[in-house]
């Protein structure tokens, strides 16, 4: 048994055997061949849609990595109301997205009370639909809020498990240790927990991704979102060397290994660095894809990266594009909360 037939057959490997299936492109073909082949006996060729609506890119917050961090004084500054957050709510409905997911900075001007009231509104309207949120780091009381209001999923990538690592990404204020703590408390609330981690940031070694995926396996999230690091030019990590589309799709399938029933994203910094990143994510065991709903107007201002795609496009072209795309792959897209395989 090689040691790709044994990461499927038991679903875990020891470091050892890990560290040489991420260090080498010898098992990529055969890799990519299983995940593919995992995802289909859990999912078909079923691809999920999430609406993704960027409400705020304010951010209190200053990790060294991001975009809209508290101290970029170039980026022009947004937020949508409430009704702008419906309208955009309303355009994906009509298109078939049954997932809202809400993202902005870590914006303090968005209340508890502001919030509850945009959840509450959103599932009123939209009973049938998921509300997912990712907002960043909260009290438990503040996310125990969000869940009795109606929001059912919440998204907060871990960015990097270990603590030195950790601490070379982000300012000395913010804590690796508060961050877990936040995504266990988000299921014990009861929310369907996204977690996960960039590709290639500045310091990251093999052993890094190692304790990522250790930390998945004791988090056991329903979402796991990867993309490769991706610099901007106004951060200080600006001259730092991007990730690699080869490493990232072998994350994806390794994951899709190690978690068959997770729900997991061909993200758009994938197809960022990569004209057909999507859709070589998506062979490669993804089977996620968020287009965006946001208004045009805003998008370009909501910049984690520099060159982002998508920032250009009404919600409709994204997502007819998208769709001949994905078929093109060998995949549907299908009209569907998209809830985790329990």
């Amino acid at each position: 048994m090689n040691i790709v037939e044994k990461l499927l057959n038991e679903r875990n490997l020891p470091d050892d055997e890990l560290k040489n299936l991420l260090e080498t492109d010898f098992y990529d073909k055969e890799l990519f061949e299983k995940a593919d082949f995992v995802r289909k006996k859990y999912y078909s060729n079923k691809v999920f849609v999430r609406g993704l609506i960027e409400f705020s890119n304010y951010c209190k917050n200053n990790c060294f990595y991001c975009g809209i961090r508290a101290q970029n004084s170039k980026v022009n500054r947004y937020r949508l109301t409430k009704d702008e957050i419906l309208k955009c709510c309303e355009n994906g409905y009509g298109l078939g997205f049954r997932t809202f997911v809400l993202q902005s900075g870590e914006d303090p001007f968005f209340t508890d009370k502001i919030m509850v009231e945009i959840i509450k509104e959103i599932r009123e309207k939209y009973v049938d639909c998921a509300i997912t949120l990712s907002v960043g780091e909260k009290s438990v009381n503040t996310y125990k809020k969000f869940r009795e209001a109606g929001a059912n999923r919440f998204l907060l990538r871990h960015e990097t498990a270990n603590e030195e690592h950790y601490a070379k990404l982000h300012p000395p204020e913010m804590s690796l240790e508060n961050r877990k703590n936040c995504l266990f408390e988000l299921k014990k609330l009861g929310f369907q927990v996204g977690s996960g981690f960039m590709v290639g940031s500045p310091f990251q070694t093999t052993e890094n991704l190692i304790e990522d995926l250790r930390f998945l396996q004791k988090l056991q999230p329903s979402m796991i979102g990867i993309g490769p690091f991706i610099s901007h030019k106004d951060t200080p990590f600006s001259a730092k060397k991007s990730g690699t589309v080869a490493l990232t799709l072998r994350l994806v399938a390794i994951l899709r290994l190690f978690f068959p029933k997770s729900l997991i994203p061909a993200t758009t910094a994938l197809g960022t660095i990569a004209p057909d990143g999507r859709e070589r994510g998506l062979c490669a065991g993804a089977n996620v894809l968020m287009p965006n709903l946001s208004p045009v107007k805003v998008r370009k201002e909501y910049l984690l990266y520099d060159n982002k795609i998508c920032t250009g496009e009404e919600a409709a072209e994204c997502k007819f594009c998208l769709e001949r795309r994905v078929k093109n792959a060998g995949y549907e897209i299908v009209i569907d909360k998209g809830d985790a395989i329990n």
